[in-house]
């Protein structure tokens, strides 16, 4: 362990034996209990997912919720671990570059990737508490974790095309002193390291019943799995591919000359803290939070196919592939309520999440085909940062009075501003190509300096503005019978501003600007009957919708523009976009649904299924610029996602559980889209009846705890089962897309459990599965030989391996 991390894990140590002294005086009292909404073991999980708090039985809309208790028996710590539990949602794990790709009920047509999930996500809302946010905080001190399925358009718009899931935390609590402290220890397969983790939680009533302050703070390290095992000890020299096309990585001589190794390069290393300070009187209740993470890891979760003849573990890139992601929040949150008829919320919040990447970039300029590959120690990185901030404010009043007819209405606007710079360096290539004898150079300055190795550079800068006015109203017919219709205005635009330029060719940006905007309304009708108390049926016709913008991509200069529409060739390396593909419109979703959620047998059976029926038109798809071929969004095609949402939870004895879940999806094309599908020799239709890619058709969790009384205590075993269904890389696998074989993920522990603290042992992945979770580029990429060098743009990532650890509790 280096010194930093015995410092932090000193710090942290210190931290949670403090909280531990400070609570000694309360230790003696009996344990408090667990916060409404704690769930697990048949405990009623209260819900707001309607803006008012309802048990899930109340609920006449599809959701389903992990209590706090259940996400540690399940080892749940992010968003990346909720796809095997949650019905209806597929998480693509590419590793801690990224946040995660989720993708609710197939509404994705996007390729996957292996190089690091979302930092954003435009399709699903994710909310920490009322604030959204997309961002994979660490799941410390969370009563629980609501995911609401299908378009909500209504009531949370931004960015909920496809749906929603809320982390709620656990709010301070001014009547007593309490805490909490965990911590973990773990092996994992194909590491060297050990990990660990541990965090602490602190409550503390400034004056009684009416102040409050609450803090979590954890660290997280997680060791990787993935060996670096072919980095170019001195770039520009020595040699990326030794050997030939046969045997690109070349003899064990040839590696020991030009390589150098970096183990287990893929590790997570994660501090965070969520801090609460909560006012109550008889009508009012604020919180003030500020919440903070950073993630850092030193490579990809994946590996290149084994087409550059590297190992299951290894990744084959030439360098290290270092990553820093940092989220910020800070919230004010208030409810009041006026004469027991109306509860005001307002909610104000700055958000932001900061980026800071580095990558192997050689292959994307060989693919690009400008014949740099004819200097035999030719190599590339890029380097890029990113920042995104908003300012997010929402006013809602809720009605409390009695009465047939209730009501939400409320006003809300969003403010997003991003900026990134995005660099690309060629080490030793200038020195090389300013000799005459092996390149035709026409540069600007004397670049023999490796300094000036700075082959691009591109800056973009842009604005997103969104207001909206909604409001739901429900008339109660009777106790038992409920219609609830709603609508939602919304508005936006948006700006950028951006340029490039090459600096071995040019002496200055090229710069340009371009808008968008647009409005329009979304509705929804809900009905629900209450059939007995212990079984509901209800249906919902509600629609989504996720907003334009603007590509954050640099423009075309004035001069590109002008060739372009003279039909010249342009000079040199040409990468920006042209007036066309700067913006993209709106997508929308209309979905059909039936459900019903029952109660049997004394409450030793409860269960809830659903049937939907999704039309979604005006896609937002991933496309290219025509110079460059740099990733931007359009708009274009038509798809259907259908299918089944199940769940259930029985007790057929005292202490045994049986929980399970189970989706069935058919997601699919119903338009056609030309020339979606970028490969290595061109562009490929799409076409009807094309299945979408990264969700699983068939996915599901089967899980059984028992709790065995131990006098006054208990030993608890548990076993869970996940299963994930084949998952598409591409639309219809078309283009060199590929089908992920299906797999299953085993998991057990066994803890003993007393008032005051838990210990006990875990494992996941038992049996060590070796399962393919994404896809970065396509088949038609994989190990393309260009004079004679080899591509390693492939990439494939893969599944945390076999972890087993040891952890322990204590509440206070």
């Amino acid at each position: 362990m280096t010194y930093r991390a015995k410092l932090k894990v000193g710090l942290l140590s210190a931290t949670i034996f403090t909280n531990v002294a400070l609570a000694m005086p309360a230790m003696a009292e009996e344990a408090a209990p667990a916060a409404e909404g704690s769930g697990g073991g048949g405990d009623v999980i209260i819900v707001s997912a309607t803006r008012r708090d309802t048990t899930i039985m109340e609920t006449p809309i599809n959701i389903s919720a992990l209590g706090g208790k259940d996400l540690q028996d399940l080892h749940v710590d992010d968003m990346r671990n909720l796809g095997a539990f949650t019905p209806g949602v597929t998480i693509l794990d590419t590793g801690p570059r990224g946040a995660g790709t989720i993708v609710m009920r197939g509404l994705s047509a996007d390729d996957t990737s292996a190089s690091g999930g979302d930092n954003s996500n435009s399709a699903v809302g994710m909310y920490l508490g009322e604030v959204p946010m997309y961002y994979d905080f660490k799941l410390i001190d969370i009563n629980r974790v609501e995911t609401l399925l299908g378009p909500q358009g209504t009531l949370y718009g931004l960015g909920t095309l496809a749906g929603a899931m809320r982390n709620m935390p656990n709010r301070p609590d001014a009547t007593q002193f309490s805490g909490e402290v965990h911590g973990q220890v773990f092996d994992m397969a194909h590491s060297k390291d050990t990990g660990y983790n541990g965090y602490g939680v602190v409550n503390i009533p400034l004056m009684k019943d009416h102040i409050a302050f609450r803090s979590a703070t954890g660290y997280y390290f997680t060791p990787g799995y993935i060996d670096y095992n072919y980095l170019l000890q001195d770039p520009g020299v020595s040699l990326p591919q030794p050997g030939d096309a046969s045997n690109p990585l070349g003899t064990a001589e040839q590696q020991a000359a030009n390589f150098k190794s970096r183990r287990d390069a893929n590790f997570e290393r994660t501090f965070t803290t969520r801090n609460q300070l909560a006012f109550y009187t008889d009508d009012l209740k604020a919180y003030v939070t500020y919440a903070h993470q950073r993630t850092r890891t030193d490579g990809q979760s994946s590996t290149g196919g084994g087409y550059s003849g590297e190992g299951k573990y290894e990744a084959p890139w030439r360098y290290l592939e270092p990553a820093t992601r940092t989220g910020d929040m800070l919230s004010l949150e208030i409810e009041g309520n006026v004469h027991d008829a109306v509860n005001v919320v307002f909610v104000s919040a700055y958000t932001q999440r900061k980026t800071k990447y580095q990558a192997d970039n050689t292959d994307l300029l060989l693919d690009l085909d400008y014949g740099y590959e004819a200097f035999p120690a030719f190599s590339s990185y890029n380097k890029s940062q990113a920042k995104e901030y908003e300012f997010t404010n929402e006013l809602r009043l809720v009605s409390t009075f009695d009465g047939p007819l209730s009501f939400v209405a409320g006003a809300f606007w969003n403010r997003q501003h991003y900026k990134s710079n995005y660099d690309e360096y060629v080490p030793g290539f200038p020195e090389w190509a300013n000799d005459p004898d092996n390149w035709d150079t026409a540069f600007v300055t004397d670049h023999s300096n490796p300094e000036y190795a700075h082959e691009y550079s591109s800056f973009v800068r842009s604005t997103n503005d969104e207001k909206g006015l909604y409001g739901e109203a429900t008339v109660h017919f009777t106790d038992d019978l409920q219609l609830t219709g709603g609508l939602r205005y919304y508005k936006y635009n948006a700006w950028v501003n951006g340029g490039s330029y090459l600096p071995l060719w040019d002496d200055t940006y090229a710069t340009r600007s371009g808008s968008t905007g647009k409005d329009g309304l979304v509705y929804k009708i809900n009905a629900s009957w209450n059939i007995s108390p212990e079984f509901m049926v209800y249906g919902t016709w509600s629609t989504g919708y996720r907003i334009g913008g603007v590509n954050r991509t640099a423009p075309c200069s004035q001069d590109v523009i002008d060739k372009y529409n003279a039909g010249l060739p342009q000079d040199g390396q040409t990468l920006c976009a042209l007036p066309n593909e700067l913006s993209y419109g709106p997508d929308k979703t209309k979905n059909a649904e039936i459900g019903m959620r029952g109660q049997l047998l004394d409450n030793k059976l409860n269960f809830s299924i659903s049937a939907f029926h999704i039309d979604w038109d005006g896609i937002q798809l991933a496309g290219q610029t025509y110079y460059g071929a740099i990733g931007i969004t359009v708009n274009g095609g038509k798809a259907v996602s259908k299918g089944i949402d199940a769940s259930f939870e029985a007790r057929p004895i005292p202490g045994l559980s049986i929980r399970g879940n189970y989706s069935y999806l058919d997601a699919h094309l119903t338009e056609g889209v030309a020339n979606l599908l970028s490969t290595h020799d061109g562009l490929v239709d799409a076409e009807v009846g094309d299945r979408l890619p990264g969700s699983a058709k068939n996915k599901g969790a089967i899980g059984v705890t028992y709790d065995l009384p131990v006098g006054d205590n208990s030993l608890a075993f548990g076993w869970t089962a996940t299963y994930t269904g084949n998952i598409l890389t591409r639309v219809g696998a078309r283009a060199g897309g590929e089908k992920l074989p299906d797999y299953w993920m085993h998991q057990a522990n066994i803890t003993y459990k007393t008032a005051m603290y838990d210990i006990g042992l875990y494992a996941t992945n038992i049996f060590d599965k070796y399962a393919v979770t994404g896809v970065s580029n396509d088949l038609t990429r994989a190990g393309i030989v260009n004079d004679g060098v080899v591509s390693r743009y492939y990439g494939r990532s893969v599944a945390q391996p076999r972890t087993i650890g040891l952890q322990g509790t204590m509440r206070f």
